[in-house]
């Protein structure tokens, strides 16, 4: 108890230094919500994450109609728009490659002849053949693609995040949006964007929002910097093909209760917390939010339904034979699971070590281990969406960072041709909330390098995300100083959210 009230004090004599909240609520989560329920320090993160958006709690949308939710698959690497949703039949060998087309459930619209799940589905889902931007570098596409924001900030730098990059597009849903249970608005998984060298991809963190406000980052995969996909079944290795690797383990976090805390027990060390509700009244005032690491902790400690939003290896077999049992599939049925549990955005980064970076063997990897599993894990999202009745109040968006060069290339050291990054082109997916089936947005040229219609920038793409969570369009976000900033920097994409 010493250790808490000499937080509390430590902090009502710094109130008019804004940079100490953030470093007091560390001690002060570790000394309370860690310290009194028992917990390690291994679920530091989760409460922390928890908390994000503390800044802007008064931003927040006013509770009210029911907003929609919005999955957001990100296909880190690249896909090749020519390979997957745009495909150029008509064009030369070296354009339009090997695969073939083959017809969807929409008269006149074809795709990839190894997605043909996805095309028995056409009528749930929409495509935007003329989403572009300028860069063809990962760190860069990955900045634009995940924050919504073309522009590069001031001092970017490609091999870290900084706090000057712009916030993404997860960290202002959590920030701006209200949350519908304890668990935050929103969430970002089965792991943090990592390039096999080690280094942490920038955009998807809150940037100059703040760390504080960082979408809250749930690891079920391993980073693994050798191997790609979607392991177990679908695990490769870019130059090599398959590869087993047997220490790969997709894993839901464990929430039990520590060894010799009981839940009655848990629930005397609650109550000892409620005695402290003077302190946390004070701590509140600086530092705002505590209360939601306690509802938290409490939540996934004593509710099983929460825990159960987390647990994918404890759903029906037959829906985790649906989805797939690999790091795709759980992925997605841990999103499915999260949205219906009450988080409003879930980022789900489909494949480590930009798997979807096609340089070499882009064809054998494509057909063998990134298109079944991904066709099969979205397909499967779709219909379960559906069949609980939730596809209509969800938004799904599948993108990556570009899409690929029309021509086809060879490395120097390849054996076996690639596509290589192209930002001025990609198709983006959309499925639900609404969105108009078989719909097309926008047209390609015949080689599949530009847009020669209706072209789209990222900032519309994350307007369309923006307007699906009910955000307003003159809402802003308050820094720490409570300046204001806007969110949105574009228009929803006509044609798809009405």
């Amino acid at each position: 108890m010493g250790s808490v009230s000499g937080v509390a004090c430590v902090m009502s004599n710094k109130r008019s230094q804004p940079e100490h909240p953030k470093v007091s609520r560390r001690a002060a989560i570790q000394a309370g919500s860690i310290g009194l329920l028992g917990l390690g320090m291994n679920h530091l993160g989760l409460l922390e994450a928890a908390e994000a958006g503390k800044g802007g709690s008064s931003n927040r949308l006013p509770a009210g109609p029911k907003a929609k939710s919005v999955i957001y698959i990100f296909l880190s690497g690249g896909l090749s728009q020519i390979d997957s949703f745009d495909m150029k039949p008509d064009a030369s060998e070296e354009i339009r490659g090997e695969f073939k087309p083959i017809r969807t459930k929409t008269p006149g619209l074809q795709i990839c002849e190894h997605m043909p799940e996805l095309a028995r589905r056409s009528d749930k889902w929409a495509i935007c053949r003329s989403l572009t931007h300028f860069s063809n570098e990962h760190s860069q596409g990955h900045h634009i693609m995940l924050t919504g924001r073309t522009e590069m900030p001031r001092g970017f730098d490609p091999q870290a995040p900084k706090e000057t990059d712009w916030p993404a597009i997860a960290a202002i849903a959590n920030d701006v949006v209200p949350a519908r249970s304890n668990l935050p608005p929103a969430i970002v998984l089965p792991e943090k964007l990592v390039h096999r060298t080690g280094r942490v991809i920038p955009g998807q963190f809150a940037g100059h929002m703040g760390s504080q406000r960082d979408p809250f980052f749930l690891s079920s995969s391993p980073y693994n910097p050798l191997t790609y996909g979607a392991f177990p079944e679908y695990a490769f290795h870019h130059a090599k093909g398959r590869d087993s690797e047997s220490k790969l383990k997709y894993s839901a976090p464990n929430f039990a209760l520590p060894q010799g805390l009981s839940r009655g027990r848990m629930f005397d060390r609650i109550r000892l917390v409620n005695e402290l509700e003077g302190q946390r009244r004070e701590f509140d005032q600086v530092a705002g939010g505590f209360d939601r690491y306690r509802q938290m902790a409490v939540s996934l400690l004593s509710d099983p339904k929460t825990q159960a939003a987390f647990d994918v290896h404890g759903a029906d077999p037959k829906v985790q034979d649906r989805y797939g049992r690999n790091s795709f599939g759980w992925s997605l049925l841990q999103a499915r699971q999260l949205v219906e549990a009450g988080v409003r955005l879930v980022q789900v980064n489909l494949g480590n070590n930009e798997c979807w970076d096609t340089h070499q063997a882009a064809f054998p990897n494509l057909k063998n281990f990134l298109f079944p599993p991904m066709d099969k894990a979205v397909s499967a999202l779709i219909d379960d969406l559906g069949g609980r009745g939730m596809l209509d109040d969800t938004l799904i968006v599948m993108a990556g960072e570009f899409g690929r060069t029309p021509k086809i290339t060879t490395l120097p050291s390849a054996t076996l041709p690639g596509r290589d990054h192209w930002g001025a082109l990609q198709t983006v997916f959309f499925a639900g909330a609404g969105i108009p089936g078989g719909a097309v947005i926008g047209k390609s040229d015949k080689i599949g390098g530009y847009p020669t219609d209706d072209p789209q920038k990222p900032e519309n793409l994350a307007a369309t995300i923006y307007s699906a969570l009910g955000i307003p369009s003159t809402m802003p976000w308050h820094d720490s100083v409570d300046r204001p900033h806007f969110i949105y920097h574009g228009d929803p994409i006509p044609g798809l959210i009405g």
